[in-house]
């Protein structure tokens, strides 16, 4: 699948995550969180995770995270990915 154009999903909100993404050439995660410490490697294997279920290769993937669970970030991140790619359009 691929991104087409820049989407945004969830708010900066307690227990949540924003996750923006935009198409580019290779996979690349930006990670600003008040967990980063004990939870950025769970985090990011859990966007590589989705990613490779959706099979995106290629995505700048920006996320501010405040503490949300893992069904949170896959929920937040397939939705983002949606709605940059064509099946997301209505």
């Amino acid at each position: 699948m691929n991104l087409i154009k820049k989407a945004i999903a969830g708010t900066l909100e307690s227990s949540d995550i924003m996750v923006t993404v935009e198409p580019a050439s290779t996979l690349k995660i930006d990670l600003k969180s008040s967990v980063e410490k004990q939870f950025s490697t769970s985090i990011k294997n859990t966007v590589l995770a989705v990613a490779k279920k959706m099979n995106i290769t290629g995505a700048n993937i920006i996320l501010v995270d405040h503490g949300a669970l893992d069904c949170t970030i896959r929920a937040r991140l397939e939705t983002a990915f949606l709605r940059a790619t064509k099946e997301g359009q209505a």
